[in-house]
């Protein structure tokens, strides 16, 4: 796989018109990650040093994927405001190879009743990495991009952008 991006951190950010505890809760709670994205379950334990995994939605499952495919370790939780972590795909050797990466999630206040959410992936010295998670690879979906979008697409709306 070859990709065109290099850059060593990739930013994403949306306007979401949702209190900041509601977007938290869209990031940290199971039963609110399987309902956007790419639906896989995921599960934190909001310690510093707490497991971070994400689960082979049936879909991966079905194709022999592994049952955890992304992993990592909570660096920083501050609930409703902050969330630091790694973040390794399990799923693809060569992705597996680049190792964990910083991933930051902030939720800031905006103008009355929006909320913004930036995400923040280091993907330094990862390239296949972050060509995933940019959306530069079409047949891997659309990355962070993709998933904040649906992330706001639901508290907005109450249904994901593929419902």
């Amino acid at each position: 796989m070859t990709t065109k991006n290099d850059k060593p951190v990739n930013v994403y950010r949306v306007h979401i018109k949702a209190t900041p505890q509601a977007i938290w809760d869209a990031i940290t709670k199971p039963e609110w990650i399987e309902k956007y994205g790419y639906r896989a379950r995921a599960e934190y334990d909001l310690r510093p040093g707490g497991k971070y995994e994400a689960f082979a939605s049936a879909e991966m499952a079905a194709h022999g994927g592994p049952r955890v495919i992304i992993d990592g370790e909570v660096i920083e939780a501050d609930p409703p405001r902050r969330l630091v972590q790694t973040w390794r795909v399990l799923w693809d050797p060569e992705l597996k190879a680049e190792g964990a990466r910083r991933l930051t999630w902030e939720i800031e206040d905006g103008p009355p009743g929006i909320t913004t959410l930036t995400v923040t992936h280091e993907v330094e010295g990862a390239p296949k990495t972050s060509a995933i998670t940019s959306g530069e690879i079409k047949q891997a979906g659309g990355g962070w991009s993709f998933i904040i979008s649906d992330l706001k697409s639901l508290l907005e709306t109450g249904k994901s952008m593929a419902a």
